[in-house]
This record gives structure tokens, C-alpha cells and sequence, in this order.
């Protein structure tokens, strides 16, 4: 002890003479009292770092130059507009952020904290997608703190998630994989059981492994903002916490199998593709959808000669990075019911297999025997450009200029283009502040009226009772004994309410939908900017506030003569937008409804030289580019005295006039309607395995590209057209694709810049005065089964169950 104490005395008036001599050099250096600024301390000089670019060559826009502030991403200085969150400077810095809970189309939640961040001067790592950036805020994004964050977050992450990565359909895109390979520990600490949940059934097409569910809350966001259903919610607390429907519904938006896209986990996988193939197994070809108008663009991804699943492209014009349940399903009908071989009926009624040959020689001897005016030739409404040039100049070489394309009824009028096309485009919905649906149901309901007012009250009341009152009991007490008298006391409710809520449900409307991306982008932009909706047309139910004016031609008369009260909002609008219909071309007065439509666009200031807001909703992928080609037939009347038919992938159309003696020529993929009337077929090559052209409602040309090969004889449209031509000998003047563009190119130039929109020049009213009068009848819906509207929908086994699931009566 005592040379302890000692050497204790020894050191430590050291440490006290080596602490003042320390403190005493700093304050009497002579640099530190000179006033010369050449003396004065220089800052530390800003190292030269390499510029960064941000993340997937993302643009910022800076709607105010004043507003743009300066922070700091691992010490890259970054300029971004105010009200920025951090993850988003950190992405303009091309600093890529995990997380799980985020998107950037969907509000923020925060709640998986995996994109913590250190921010100078805060005491703990923030979650960067909720918190707001601050001018000169200094973020770091790569110290050991934020690494030991992120760490332990992605350990809780998979406590409770199951190791069955074999057999899961996400693996290989899956971001948890992902992040926990580059975030994550290389171990757990988690020695417990897993907890396990029950799998919830979302109907046919969203499959649901809800073990895996990390909780994000992603497809509750898009559920509730982008799709505008309630189907999806949170219940239970802590650990009990999980995602489901409410009372057990089916998932019934026309834009449910977009969770599939936006789940980061294996969680919510898609029905028909589970266990079919791994997606590194999968060859990806970029092109558009052709089973509506709106031309989404998509991915095919195909195994062989075989397409395995169809998911989004972005693109913010058009469809974003959503599509509708049809264009991501419906893959299946691409190889059912196929057209294989050219086949002739025999005597007999039945068909026999042929050669090309012989079959295109008959065709050419049958055509030559009948008079030109007797000769009528419709596109279907899976036509592509190319192919209607083809038919367009066979049919008017043989004599005849009957020739048009189904959906775009008798007697269209093709002069000018603002006539028929969607004049704002797409993405300019979003700046409309008032909209007038006129004819269309963006979404389509059918009621079934099978009980009285009465009925539907006490349905109505009784359900929501019971449902709440039941699940206020059972989330109050945990204990056995209240359940007991809690589900005791609901069961003479529910008894006598069971009949009448199935009853409810079965009445209930199911969405069918002509453009459900334009409906998704109207809902949008009246969730961002408050804008009113009315319609006119049959009773539907919008996944957004609108006001129903009426149903028939009526409301829309009062409103063009300034008699409705509706007549006021549409004039006070900065930027009105009317949407018309294009089933209104099938109506024997359309030319009176359009008249209408165009006198309330021009007293309500619709079109002005800075915006155009009429617009006409398409149905089929072929409308737009057939009225820029001019299939326009020469008389209206022309199927009551046809003598021979080319029908190329034209299903729907009305035959039933046609006479007894005519000769059908059927050309296309699959065996639908209009094989059960025809003589002839001709296989031809569905949009997956050919290269065409087209133009979607709001004038943008895209082009699709072959994924798979073709399926057995089957040759492209265009190019069976052109050998029949040489066969009749009325040969047409290309051999190629390019010699056929080339063609376009003197009828149609804007067919060929491909992914640009070409706005309208002239504007309606050059058109003549019209004096047709305007019939009483309501407006009937476009389309009655959104998920058969095509020959390769109505060939889907998935769309079939779809019909009958969802739309069930």
C-alpha cells in the first residue's frame, strides 16, 4: 500500500503540470492573437468529390427556383425542391436506401425502419421516409450507427418469417432477400417459435402466404388509395398483428393483381403462376397490351413457346407501373383454342385441314365471282396497323370500299381526329378540375333488383350492427368466458340478418371496367386536387365521389342549352374535361349526342388554345388507328347485301343480316365467334408473336414485339392479306414490314412515330351543323363482362373463373 500511494503521488502532479503546459501552449501561440488575415484559420478544404447522378436517372423538378434548398448526402452537397423527404435527396444523390414500407405512388407509413439514415445532431437514426429534409441538413447514409440500425431491424424482420425460400414464387426478386443479403447479419439471436398465420383467400388470382408478411402495409395503401376498395386491412395488435379482408370478402378490384408487384415479400404471389417457373428461367419482351384502348405498356415474360406471366412497364403517360387484373391474367387464352392450320368446310359442315395453297386459291376464285360493291372486309378489335393497311388496299383493288373496323360502328366519322381521340392525353386528366362522363362507365356496375327498398334497409342495418357490435366485444375482451357471451348474445342477430346480408352481398356490385387505367388516373386526380366527377349514363358505382345527373340523352340536352345546374360548374372550371364514350358510335344518333356534347364544350370553355378537354374514351386497341387509315365503309347497309365477308379477327360483329348465300373468309387466332359462321380460315398470329402497330386513345402510336413463336401454319395478318392479293392478281406493292410502314406513311405519318402522341390540329367545330334529332333512349352500357371482351379473354380459363367468381349474379 504504501509504495501504491507513493507512486500515485508521483504521477499525478505530472499529469497536472503536463495538462497546464498543454493548456498554456494553445492560448499563447502567437498565430491565435495576430490580427493578419494571411494568419487566419482556413476551413477545411472541400474535397473533390466525382458527380453523382440519381437513382434510375430520376429528373427533379423545381416548380419554384426560390423553394430549392441545399443538403448534404455523405458529403455531397444536393439541391432539392422544398418538402422533400431525406430518402428522396438521398436518392437524387444517387444513394440507394433500403426499405420495405415505402412507395414512392403510395403515402408514407414509416413503419418497417429499415431506411434509417444518421442525421447530424439527432440523437438517434430517423426513419428517411417520413422525415422531412432541412436546409443544410448533413446526412449520412454509410456509418456504423445506421449499419447496426438497419442490421437489427432486418433481424426483427426475420424472427418470425419462415425459411422456405426454395419453394417460394418471390425467390430471385425478392427484396428481402435482397436486403438481408446486404444488411443483414449473418445470424440470428431469435431462439423462440415462429409464430404462423392463417392464409387469407383473396380470390382467383392474388395468392396468399401470409406467414411471410412483414407487415409494410403496402397492399392496404393501394387497396385504399390507388384502387379505391376497402377490402384490405391491419387487425389485431402486436404480434397478433396481421393482414386481411374484412368479414371474409373476395378482393374485387379490377386492379387487385397489382399487390402482387408492390408486395416485397413472398407474401402475395400471383394464383396462376404459383410453382410454374423461376423467373431466371424467363425471357423478358417489352411491349403493350392490346385488350382495351389505353395500350399499357408491359413485360412478357416467356419459357420457350410458352408465355408464363405478363407484368408492368412503367411509363408515366399511360398506365404508370399499374395494369388491370385482364392484361396481367389473360395470358392463358393465348394458348387455348388456337387456329392451327388453314381449314376449309366441307359439305358436311365440318373442317378440313388444307394447305395454304389450296385454301388461299379458293378464296381468290370466290372473290373474283362476286360483284365489287358485294365485297365487305372488317378489322377486328385486335387489328393491328399493318394488317388493316393490307386489308384497307385488297378490298379497294378487288372494288369495293366497304371496309371497317368493328367497334367503330356503321357509319363513323373519321374526318378529323380531335373527333375521336382522348385530345388531353392520359396523364393531362390529372390537371382537369371537372369531369363529365358522357356514355361511359370508367367503372361498370350491374344490380341485381331481387328485393324491395324495404329489404335492403333491414339487410343493411342489421349487418352493420351485428358486424360492429360483434367486433367491438371481441376486441375488448380476450378471455374465453366473453367471447362466449359475446358471440351468445350476437347469434339472434345474426340469424335473423344471415339470409338477408347474403342476399346483400350477392346484390352487390361488382366493377367492370372499360379503361381502368384512365379511371385509376381520374381517381387520382380527385384524391389530389378535390376535382368533381358527374355522369351521365346507367347507375354505376365509382371508387370516388361523383354526382349521378341522369341516364339518357335528356340531362345532356338540358346541360347543352344552359337549363341544368350543372351548366355553372362546368363554366366556373380552369380546366374542364368531358369524356364521351365510344360506345355512343354504335347509337343510330350519335352524330346528335357528339353535337351536344361539342355545343356544352364550346359554352364551357372546354377547348381553348392552352387546353383541350374533350375527349373520347376508346374501347378497342385497333379504333384509333382504323379511323387514321379511313376505314370508313362507302354505305351503311353494305352486310344486308354482301356476298362475300373477310372477316380479319372481326368476332363481334353482327351477321345475323347477312344473307344465307355469303362467303365468309375468317382470319385469326383463335376459334371464337366468328368461326362458327365462316367457310374459310386463315390462322393468323395473336399481338405475343408478331411485330404491329398501335395507337391508343389518346393518339399514341407504340408497337409490339414477338415474344413467342408463332403457333403451328400460322402466318402474320398482313402477310397472308398480301400472298391472297397475288393469288386474286391484284398483288399488293410491299413484301416487308417496312414496305407496309412505308405505305402508312402516305395515309397515315403519325402512325409511324412510335411512343409519341400526336395532338389533334383541327378542333370540331368545322364540322357542318347536324340535324339529326336525338332519341330518348338511355345509354346503355359498353361492355356487360369486363373479363370476356375479347376472342383471348374469352379463351382464358383465369378470366372465366374471374367471371364467375366476381361477377357472380
Amino acid at each position: 500500500m504504501g509504495l501504491g500511494l507513493l507512486a500515485s503521488r508521483l504521477i499525478r502532479p505530472q499529469k497536472t503540470a503536463a495538462r497546464t503546459l498543454l493548456l498554456r501552449s494553445i492560448v499563447t501561440k502567437p498565430e491565435l492573437q495576430s490580427p493578419e488575415p494571411a494568419t487566419a484559420p482556413q476551413p477545411d478544404p472541400t474535397p473533390d468529390l466525382p458527380p453523382r447522378t440519381p437513382l434510375a436517372g430520376a429528373r427533379v423538378h423545381f416548380p419554384n427556383p426560390e423553394d430549392a434548398i441545399e443538403v448534404f448526402v455523405d458529403g455531397y452537397p444536393v439541391k432539392i425542391p422544398k418538402g422533400m423527404t431525406v430518402l428522396q435527396a438521398c436518392e437524387v444523390a444517387g444513394v440507394d436506401i433500403p426499405r420495405f414500407c415505402y412507395h414512392s405512388r403510395l403515402s408514407i407509413a414509416g413503419n418497417c425502419r429499415m431506411c434509417l439514415v444518421e442525421v447530424e445532431k439527432s440523437p438517434k437514426p430517423v426513419a428517411s421516409c417520413a422525415m422531412p429534409a432541412l436546409p443544410g441538413m448533413k446526412i449520412k447514409t454509410d456509418t456504423p450507427v445506421a449499419k447496426k440500425a438497419r442490421e437489427g431491424v432486418m433481424e426483427f424482420l426475420l424472427m418470425n418469417h419462415p425459411l422456405d425460400c426454395p419453394i417460394c414464387d418471390q425467390g430471385g426478386e425478392c427484396d428481402l432477400q435482397d436486403q438481408s443479403m446486404a444488411f443483414g447479419s449473418d445470424r440470428g439471436r431469435f431462439t423462440e417459435v415462429k409464430r404462423s398465420v392463417v392464409d387469407k383467400n383473396l380470390g382467383p388470382l392474388v395468392k396468399t402466404v401470409m406467414t411471410r408478411c412483414i407487415q409494410c402495409t403496402r397492399c392496404v395503401r393501394f387497396a385504399t388509395e390507388v384502387a379505391g376498395v376497402q377490402d384490405l386491412g391491419m387487425l389485431g395488435r402486436g404480434s397478433g398483428e396481421e393482414i386481411g379482408t374484412y368479414v371474409e370478402k373476395l378482393m374485387t378490384s379490377e386492379l387487385s393483381g397489382n399487390v402482387i408487384d408492390i408486395c416485397p415479400v413472398g407474401a402475395l404471389t400471383s394464383k396462376p403462376f404459383a410453382f410454374k417457373a423461376r423467373n431466371w428461367e424467363l425471357k423478358g419482351t417489352e411491349t403493350i397490351d392490346v385488350t382495351d384502348a389505353v395500350g399499357s405498356n408491359i413485360r412478357i415474360d416467356s419459357r420457350g413457346p410458352e408465355v408464363m406471366r405478363i407484368t408492368p412497364r412503367l411509363n408515366e403517360d399511360i398506365n404508370e407501373e399499374w395494369i388491370s387484373d385482364k392484361t396481367r391474367f389473360c395470358y392463358d387464352g393465348l394458348k387455348r383454342q388456337r387456329l392451327n392450320d388453314p381449314m376449309i368446310r366441307s359439305s358436311d359442315g365440318r373442317f378440313k385441314i388444307v394447305s395454304w395453297h389450296d385454301v388461299l386459291a379458293v378464296v381468290a376464285e370466290i372473290a373474283l365471282q362476286v360483284k365489287p360493291e358485294e365485297i365487305v372486309g372488317i378489322a377486328g378489335k385486335l387489328s393491328d396497323a399493318e394488317s388493316m393497311m393490307a386489308l384497307k388496299d385488297f378490298i379497294n383493288k378487288m372494288g369495293s370500299n366497304n371496309v371497317w373496323c368493328e367497334g367503330n360502328g356503321p357509319s363513323p366519322n373519321a374526318d378529323l381526329r380531335s373527333g375521336y381521340i382522348m385530345n388531353s392525353g392520359i396523364s393531362g386528366l390529372e390537371n382537369a378540375d371537372v369531369f363529365l362522363l358522357v356514355g361511359t362507365e370508367v367503372i361498370q356496375l350491374t344490380f341485381l333488383i331481387c328485393l324491395g327498398w324495404n329489404a335492403w334497409i333491414i339487410a343493411v342495418m342489421s349487418f352493420t350492427f351485428c358486424y360492429f357490435f360483434a367486433y367491438e366485444l371481441v376486441c375488448c375482451f380476450y378471455d374465453v368466458l366473453n367471447l362466449f357471451f359475446a358471440f351468445m348474445f350476437c347469434t339472434p342477430f345474426c340469424t335473423f340478418s344471415l339470409p338477408l346480408c347474403l342476399i346483400f352481398c350477392l346484390m352487390k356490385c361488382q366493377p367492370r371496367v372499360e379503361a381502368a387505367m384512365v379511371n385509376a388516373r381520374i381517381r387520382k386526380t380527385v384524391r389530389g386536387s378535390n376535382a368533381k366527377v358527374a355522369y351521365i349514363g346507367p347507375p354505376a358505382d365509382f371508387n370516388y365521389d361523383c354526382e349521378h345527373l341522369g341516364t339518357g340523352p335528356e340531362t345532356l340536352t338540358e346541360i347543352a342549352e344552359g337549363r341544368h345546374p350543372f351548366c355553372s360548374t362546368i363554366s366556373n372550371a380552369k380546366n374542364p374535361a368531358i369524356i364521351v364514350g365510344a360506345g355512343l358510335f354504335e347509337r343510330s344518333d350519335k352524330d346528335a349526342v357528339f353535337s351536344a356534347v361539342e355545343t356544352i364544350a364550346k359554352n364551357g370553355n372546354v377547348v381553348r388554345p392552352d387546353w383541350n378537354g374533350f375527349n373520347v374514351l376508346l374501347l378497342n386497341a385497333a379504333q384509333a388507328a382504323a379511323l387514321d387509315l379511313g376505314l370508313v365503309p362507302e354505305s351503311s347497309q353494305s352486310i344486308e347485301s354482301a356476298k362475300f365477308v373477310y372477316l380479319m379477327g372481326a368476332d363481334d360483329v353482327d351477321l345475323e343480316k347477312l344473307p344465307n348465300d355469303a362467303f365468309v373468309v375468317y382470319q385469326g387466332h383463335h376459334g371464337d365467334r366468328g368461326v362458327y359462321r365462316a367457310n374459310v380460315i386463315l390462322p393468323a398470329s395473336a399481338f405475343s408473336e408478331k411485330e404491329g402497330t398501335y395507337e391508343n386513345t389518346e393518339g399514341c402510336t407504340q408497337q409490339t414485339l414477338p415474344a413467342v413463336p408463332t403457333v403451328g401454319d400460322a402466318r402474320d395478318d398482313w402477310k397472308i392479306i398480301r400472298a391472297l392479293s397475288e393469288v386474286a392478281g391484284v398483288r399488293l406493292p410491299y413484301d416487308t414490314v417496312g414496305a407496309v410502314r412505308s405505305r402508312i406513311k402516305t395515309v397515315a405519318p403519325n402512325l409511324l412515330s412510335v411512343d409519341e402522341r400526336e395532338p389533334a390540329t383541327f378542333w370540331a367545330s368545322l364540322k357542318p351543323e347536324v340535324t339529326q334529332k336525338m332519341s330518348s333512349a338511355p345509354f346503355d352500357p359498353a361492355i356487360k363482362n369486363f373479363y370476356m371482351t375479347d376472342s383471348i379473354t374469352r379463351a382464358s380459363k383465369i378470366m372465366a373463373q374471374c367471371s364467375a367468381l366476381l361477377l357472380k349474379k
